[in-house]
């Protein structure tokens, strides 16, 4: 006898259409200052820039996976998210720890402070939502 399971819930709808439209901003927004710095100053601290950029395409794959709400999107945020907590919280403890390691600042610097903390708050937002629209166990 087939197991059915319950859908899971779009992740699409209601407050992940919010969640969505703050990690299109995010995804501007770092794009083009990692571009801007990028193109201008890049001699000056490449690997702070690259990461800034790294954070720009990790919003906007997130964003497209949140938005996309089935399962193969879901596995994209999911793993956009997680990668994005590891990477805010790795470099926030570095930039902390060791300023001279990011000569200038990341989007992820000092925990996102240059940005509101939201680049901390968004993957765990992120990843809340997708477990709270997971499948139902029943």
């Amino acid at each position: 006898m087939a197991e059915t399971r319950a859908p899971e819930r779009a992740t699409n709808r209601g407050p992940g259409r919010l969640l969505i439209a703050v990690y299109i901003l995010f995804a501007i927004a770092a794009t083009s200052r990692a571009g801007l710095q990028i193109a201008t100053k890049f001699d000056e601290a490449p690997v702070a820039y690259l990461l800034s950029a790294l954070a720009a395409l990790i919003y906007i794959v997130a964003a497209v996976g949140l938005a996309r709400a089935g399962h193969a999107g879901r596995r994209v945020a999911l793993a956009c998210c997680s990668v994005e907590l590891v990477g805010v919280l790795a470099v926030g403890v570095l930039s902390i720890a060791d300023p001279e390691l990011f000569p200038d600042e990341t989007v992820w610097s000092d925990f996102g402070s240059g940005y509101g903390y939201i680049p901390l708050v968004l993957p765990a937002l992120g990843l809340f939502w997708l477990w709270r629209t997971r499948r139902d166990p029943a």
